[in-house]
């Protein structure tokens, strides 16, 4: 068939606009009125409007499905006047949605009854929609769902339950499993096999940023075998083919089901999972209040169902209508994930190195004492971490620690644009500001491809690590906060988020020092970030670095991380990105 020839053309009866000349064409589906009855006119009277859309295309259908016998609303005229009938006839039903035309509003559904007299006549057009429907690419035919029932003030399961039509109307097949503690998804990902996983097309959590960080840990704990980041300098760096350690305490051989695995555990292990860190992973926001989808990625075991990365995953905003079309459209783009190995737990530990993962933000110092604080509040739900935070913040604890960081030679993470002096601790840059690009759908930056690289001299072959135009560059000193953030980390307490031009995909990290200063320094810089159009890096005590990997190392044993909203203790660590590790389910930043 040529393009822009009709596939199929035929008169059918619209819902409530009358008969309608129909045609399928390569990219939809498009409709006039038969006599042409549209726009407003007068019935009995009363002014009826009826105005509707004409098209809708492939992109926007999700479903279609046949309803068969029913009463389907017509308009004829009768005396010069338009009146409404109901008929009865075979029907089927092309669903869809429209986006308004506001930035990063939430998609809307909407569906178009079509009707016909003669059964036939339907099932060939709904045929015809499907077949054609069946060739969009990336769409996911199965999923594995995980619901966490007490998340978002115990509206888990609900929140599930209105998208759930969704997928079924999509044909998209769904294996439910309700979480019943902290870990349970964990478990379930980390334990089942390759043959296991590559029988669905994704995994949608739907809960909190806890229950996300499980599941993208259980998948690239055990499976991602990349060799580890630099270590601190210390160290003896385990050669290539050193596997990672997946210290799984609670591991299980626990099987994906409709309840999960049976295995008791204590009720005061049990966690609502409703947080809303300081910094959460808005951007990756999907099933209220968050969610991910993520496929398979590659392991070392089941070597006839091995797979390779990236994976998929989901994003959008935080609408659950919008991120399940999200899903069900299969609309990739890729996403960084920050690795963390933790190399010693306190100073006097010896440990096997543990890896860890963070779709989002790595945090240390007010970050990290944050959400070890809140763990003693729990009871208090969400709202603990206000408390927590402003509690944090007049203790106004710093820290001393040496980070090195790797300087990329042809990146200048600090532009340095017009100046306007403002007090002894800040100058605020104007307005106009053209060297930042920020990510959008289709980013040029994202996009581009990955630079060459070289080994480094302690044997590392990674391209997201070390080149050529590359150096290690060494600060020491005390820090009030230490922060590396892989997206901009938006969200509602931060329009703009941490870093309003960090992009998805382009193999960095945005590595934030902020130095010891006064509690009215730093509640400057706090507040900035509050405030749409604010700039909270441009501090004199706030140094901002864009880098592919850096260490960490304190002489304490107080050593808290904020991993995307969950804790990790550690005084010797490493940060690398990892470039477009997995895919996400989605269009993209659209502002």
């Amino acid at each position: 068939m040529e393009t822009g020839t009709p596939a199929l053309s035929g008169t059918l009866l619209l819902d409530r606009v009358g008969d309608v000349v129909v045609t399928l064409n390569s990219d939809g589906i498009s409709w006039s009125a038969v006599d042409n009855v549209s726009g407003t006119s007068f019935c009995l009277g009363m002014t009826m409007n009826l105005k509707t859309e004409d098209e809708i295309k492939f992109s926007n259908i999700y479903a279609v499905e046949f309803i068969g016998w029913g009463l389907i609303y017509d308009f004829v005229w009768k005396g010069g006047l338009l009146l409404g009938k109901n008929s009865e006839m075979n029907r089927f039903v092309v669903h869809g949605f429209y986006k308004k035309k506001n930035y990063n509003s939430p998609w809307v559904l909407s569906s178009y009854i079509f009707g016909h007299e003669d059964f036939q006549t339907c099932k060939t057009w709904v045929d015809r929609l499907h077949a054609r429907i069946n060739m969009e690419v990336g769409r996911p035919k199965s999923l594995l769902v995980f619901v966490h029932p007490h998340c978002g003030k115990e509206n888990g399961r609900k929140t599930w339950e209105s998208v759930a039509p969704l997928f079924v109307r999509a044909k998209v097949k769904t294996v439910v499993s309700l979480t019943k503690r902290a870990g349970h998804a964990y478990d379930i990902v980390s334990s089942s096999t390759n043959r296991e996983l590559n029988a669905v097309d994704g995994i949608v959590t739907v809960g909190g940023d806890g229950l996300f960080h499980e599941v993208l840990n259980g998948l690239l704990r055990s499976r991602h075998k990349d060799p580890y980041p630099p270590p601190p300098p210390e160290f003896n760096f385990p050669r290539n083919g050193v596997k990672h350690q997946d210290n799984n305490k609670n591991g299980s051989n626990c099987r994906a089901s409709i309840d999960g695995p049976s295995d008791e555990v204590p009720e005061s292990l049990f966690k609502s999972d409703d947080q809303e860190p300081l910094i959460s992973t808005s951007e990756l926001s999907g099933l209220s209040p968050s969610k991910a989808i993520t496929e398979s990625g590659s392991c070392d075991t089941d070597q006839d169902n091995e797979f390779s990365f990236p994976n998929d995953s989901t994003t959008g905003i935080r609408d659950s209508v919008t991120s399940a079309l999200q899903i069900i459209l299969g609309k990739k783009i890729s996403l960084d994930i920050a690795q963390v190995v933790r190399w010693k737990h306190t100073t006097s530990s010896v440990d096997v190195p543990s890896v860890h993962y963070a779709a989002s933000f790595a945090g240390y110092g007010f970050y990290g004492d944050v959400i070890k604080e809140s763990e003693k509040y729990r009871w208090m739900g969400p709202k603990r971490y206000d408390f927590v935070g402003t509690k944090v913040f007049l203790e106004h604890r710093s820290y001393e620690a040496e980070v090195t960081f790797l300087e990329d030679k042809m990146i200048d993470p600090n532009p340095k644009p017009e100046k306007i002096q403002c007090g002894p601790q800040r100058s605020l840059s104007s307005r106009k500001n053209p060297e930042k690009v920020f990510c959008r759908v289709n980013c040029t930056v994202c996009n581009k491809t990955e630079i060459s690289s070289v080994d480094d001299e302690r044997g590392i072959t990674n391209a997201s690590i070390q080149s050529e135009d590359s150096r290690w560059v060494r600060t020491k000193g005390r820090f009030l906060s230490v922060g590396a953030a892989v997206i901009s980390c938006r969200n509602e307490k931060a329009p703009d988020g941490l870093v309003a031009d960090a992009h998805l995909g382009d193999g960095f990290l945005h590595l934030i020092l902020v130095k010891d200063c006064s509690r009215s320094y730093y509640l400057w810089h706090l507040t900035q970030l509050t405030r749409r159009g604010g700039n909270p890096l441009n501090f004199k005590f706030v140094e901002h670095h864009k880098t592919r990997a850096f260490t960490f190392m304190a002489n304490h044993d107080e050593s808290s991380w904020n991993l995307d909203g969950e804790l990790l203790q550690g005084c010797q660590v490493t940060v690398r990105a990892c470039r477009g590790l997995v895919n996400l389910f989605a269009s993209g930043p659209e502002v």
